[in-house]
């Protein structure tokens, strides 16, 4: 999600890292009996033999979008259903056009968690506790049923997940990897020189996303579910003032500089995403993971990232007319076979545990740390207000590690700011 923060900060919301600003569309698994009209089908359409499709909209990677399909349309194989995935960018304007519109709209979308509070709010999304049970989630990771759930309702059913994880170079990093940030910091101290431009370990250190896991895992927070700030919230100021000595022995730069680094060999570890994986086997890096739950930090507490799922919500219109259709997709989202082919042919963290018995996905360390972290890690705020958190807390966290102002001062002032922002927002 370093790829996202880029877009959070240029977009109107931080799923804006999905998203660009068009109208281009594509289709993916629709089977031959479900070509590209855009009439509404009903239950009474299905009751006299013939195929329903449910349209699905999405803004992400087409190849996961092929392998859900794939693994849905084999699962419904019998039940005269598939659905048919088209790319919509640009998705969160494409829904407030279309959100209401049962001829021209989709039945469902598939974007990031992190949208969900501005469409429910649009008043275009069905409850899915509507259209399958408790019972046909159980099986689903808690933390990505929360990042699905807004107000106390739960609009979208998750899919995968992504957290930020401890990638480091074996070739360089000696000995073993801390159990701790105190040891980490003591190993950075140990093995960094910032004049020659060599680095233990590398971290935006001045990117919110990226110090999230010290802010959630002193207690603090950068929004919280009321839609209120916490930059001057005792535990995240204890948080920052923590993060600041890390931050004085790391490379002062954006994604680009910090993954550069890294591939470059010139650090021996690096705080960031999945993303970075295709790029550091293309490097010839041989590396390895460590879930940032295995890190404690001084308060006896784990690092807690922040995690974006994925997943689906369902528009209301669909539920009028396609009830029982889209609740058999619902059902088939939840096998955890589509878990299983997201993690082979991805490398996407199902939200199913199930899926985590696979052999291919315990032999999957990436995935496997992911799932570790699942049991700290914390969504992402969904409310809207969260759109707006990201500019004054990087101020924030900028004014403190790049510009040495006194974290307390520096706090008070980007707090008012927030909540100017918030005010502005409303």
């Amino acid at each position: 999600m370093k790829r996202i923060l880029s877009s959070i900060l240029c977009g109107v919301l931080i799923t804006g890292l999905l998203g660009g600003c068009g109208g281009e569309t594509g289709n993916v698994g629709a089977n031959a009996a479900g070509t590209a009209e855009n009439e509404s089908v009903t239950e009474e359409t299905q009751q006299k033999g013939e195929p329903q499709v449910i349209r699905i909209w999405h803004d992400g990677d087409e190849a996961i979008m092929e392998t859900i399909a794939e693994e849905v349309n084999n699962i419904l194989a019998d039940d005269m259903v598939s659905v048919q995935f088209e790319k919509k960018t640009g998705l969160t304007d494409q829904l407030q056009l279309y959100g209401t519109d049962e001829v021209n709209g989709p039945d469902m979308y598939f974007y990031a968690h992190d949208s969900l509070g501005t469409f429910a709010e649009m008043g275009i999304l069905a409850p899915i506790t509507d259209l399958i049970t408790e019972k046909d989630e159980g099986y689903l990771l808690p933390m990505t049923v929360e990042a699905g759930t807004y107000q106390g309702i739960q609009y979208m059913l998750p899919v995968y997940y992504e957290t930020l994880l401890f990638i480091y170079n074996q070739d360089l990093w000696e000995g073993e990897v801390p159990d701790t940030t105190d040891g980490l910091y003591d190993y950075m101290t140990a093995h960094t020189d910032t004049e020659a431009g060599t680095y233990a370990v590398l971290n935006q250190h001045s990117t919110a996303y990226n110090v999230a896991p010290f802010i959630n895992g002193f207690g603090g927070y950068i929004i919280n579910e009321n839609a209120k700030p916490g930059l001057n919230d005792a535990a995240t100021i204890e948080a920052i003032t923590y993060n600041q000595k890390f931050a004085a022995l790391q490379a002062d730069g954006d994604y680009n500089t910090i993954n550069t680094l890294f591939l470059e060999q010139k650090a021996a570890a690096i705080i960031g995403g999945p993303w970075l994986i295709s790029g550091i086997n293309e490097a010839g890096i041989h590396y390895g993971i460590k879930s940032l739950s295995e890190f404690t930090l001084p308060n006896g507490e784990k690092l807690a990232p922040y995690s974006g799922i994925q997943g689906v919500g369902v528009l209301k219109y669909a539920v009028e007319n396609k009830k029982d259709a889209v609740s058999k997709v619902l059902l088939a989202l939840c096998d955890e076979s589509v878990g299983v082919a997201l993690a082979q042919k991805a490398n996407c963290a199902p939200a199913n545990q199930q899926s985590y018995a696979d052999t291919d996905v315990v032999d999957n360390e990436m995935i496997m740390a992911m799932r570790e972290t699942a049991e700290t890690a914390q969504p992402m705020p969904n409310i809207p207000e969260m759109s707006v958190m990201w500019g004054p807390a990087e101020s924030l966290l900028a004014a403190v590690n790049k510009s040495g102002e006194d974290v307390q001062t520096a706090a008070e002032t980007y707090q008012k700011e927030a909540e100017t922002a918030i005010a502005d927002m409303h």
